[in-house]
């Protein structure tokens, strides 16, 4: 947010927390945005660790839900009660709806394709592995 012009000393000055706490609500928004950020990091990690479709679509889900809505409301935060942050919630609602709806749609999709889950067990699925390991 950067400048933010309170108290007497009008126009540039530097900021400094007023009886509102401006500075407070700064602090909280960064800490509550790098908390989505850190979401969103140990996810990808997830992704690349679950070599399967099932749990990588399950995993991109939750980065999308978990993670855009955490940094959404961290910067819903900072920007305070206007009609921006009116804007944010609507986007908030959305992201609640379509992010489970599309991770099940591409579920659904795939297993109606006929794409199955890897058995280690599975001679048919251990030959797959085989072949994947020499790429």
């Amino acid at each position: 947010m950067g400048f933010i012009p309170t108290g007497t000393a009008g126009f540039g000055a530097e900021p400094h927390s007023n009886r509102y706490g401006v500075m407070d609500v700064e602090i909280v928004s960064n800490i509550v945005i790098g908390i989505g950020l850190l979401f969103m990091a140990i996810g990808i990690i997830g992704i690349y660790k679950f070599k399967d479709f099932y749990p990588s679509i399950l995993i991109a889900s939750k980065i999308d839900t978990v993670g855009m809505i955490t940094v959404i409301v961290g910067v819903g935060i900072r920007h305070g009660i206007s009609f921006f942050t009116g804007k944010l919630l609507l986007i908030v609602i959305i992201l609640l709806i379509l992010n489970p709806l599309v991770a099940h749609v591409l579920a659904r999709s795939a297993h109606a394709a006929g794409h199955r889950l890897k058995d280690e067990n599975d001679p048919l699925d251990a030959d797959v592995n085989k072949e994947e390991e020499e790429l």
